[in-house]
């Protein structure tokens, strides 16, 4: 196992460094500098020139990404030069609330879709298996904006159960105090993923039913609830670890349209004003996070996996 983690962890180093010089690179080609952004639209060329020597962006590429490489491995993520404040300031204060986006909507969908799935494959064909088909293919067709949209349109604008705004807190506690106006963002995260989740227990749900194990124990006289027990839920679930895994830089994803849909000040937010701000140190440090966040999601998946299945050898 240690030579396996070792292996997988440098594996991990290589594509994360991978992906932080090509996002250099694009971010490079496209905006080789931000003076224009700090100095204003009516900046002379003296001034732009001026400001790009005395901040380093003179330099060639190759210079300035050395130089932002240096500052990653002291914990230093760079300057916004738009907010004027550290980026890890930043991320400090709007990572809680996406995070709690992100887990909480997590947990409510594998809570939802693993029974569902384990459900339709016991009930094949039936009209609830039916239905529930038809209902995850429709929401997994749809994009999380669309999604967002229209909880915001039935449940805030024609019910008026909750705000379509969520409070302007940035702090976790702050937007806790009002959760019924998460309610929607989370539901939103979900949904998608409740689509996609259980059409993948169901299948392999399916698949376990199908395997000679299940019908030994039933040809014991077992009840069907010891044998869903016993049997098929553990063995139906292991293919769900790896893509619960492979779905965390989804949900990060996701939380940039949930977060702007529904005004929430996180780091999809962020990262929206980012992009429209040329604020690139900030585009580099949520690129990064997600590329962390997707090497050690599949990393962890694949741990889990291999503990759970004494079947799989490591490679």
């Amino acid at each position: 196992m240690t030579g396996y983690l070792i292996r997988r962890l440098g594996t991990a180093i290589i594509v994360v460094l991978g992906i932080i010089l090509v996002t250099f690179l694009m971010l490079h080609i496209v905006a080789p500098s931000p003076a224009q952004t700090v100095l204003g639209p009516k900046a002379t060329p003296a001034a732009i020139s001026a400001w790009n020597h005395t901040n380093g962006f003179d330099r060639p590429w190759y210079s300035q990404f050395g130089t932002y490489l240096n500052n990653l491995l002291h914990g230093n993520l760079g300057w916004s030069y738009k907010l004027n404040q550290t980026v890890d300031s930043l991320f400090k204060e709007k990572a809680p609330l996406s995070g709690f986006l992100s887990l909480t909507s997590l947990v409510v969908a594998i809570a939802v879709a693993l029974p569902l799935g384990i459900f339709q494959a016991v009930k094949r064909n039936s009209f609830g298996d039916v239905s529930a088909t038809t209902l995850a293919f429709v929401f997994y067709s749809m994009p999380v904006f669309l999604v967002a949209l229209l909880l915001i349109q039935v449940f805030a604008l024609s019910l008026g159960w909750v705000d379509a705004n969520v409070p302007q807190d940035q702090s976790l506690s702050g937007a806790l105090a009002h959760f019924k106006d998460l309610i929607l963002p989370i539901v939103a995260l979900a949904t998608t993923a409740v689509a996609s989740y259980s059409r993948y227990q169901r299948s392999s749900s399916l698949d376990v039913l199908a395997q000679d194990y299940i019908k030994v124990a039933r040809a014991k006289g077992l009840s069907e609830r010891l044998v869903f027990s016993r049997h098929l839920v553990r063995n139906a679930s292991l293919p769900m670890i790896t893509l619960i895994g492979l779905s965390l830089p989804v949900l990060i994803g996701g939380n940039v349209l949930i977060e702007y849909a529904f005004n929430i000040n996180g780091l999809g937010l962020m990262f929206v004003n980012a992009l429209s701000n040329d604020d690139y140190n900030v585009l580099m440090a949520y690129t990064l996070i997600t590329a962390i966040l997707t090497v050690i999601g599949n990393l962890v998946a694949d741990v889990c996996l291999t503990l759970s299945d004494p079947r799989i050898k490591l490679v």
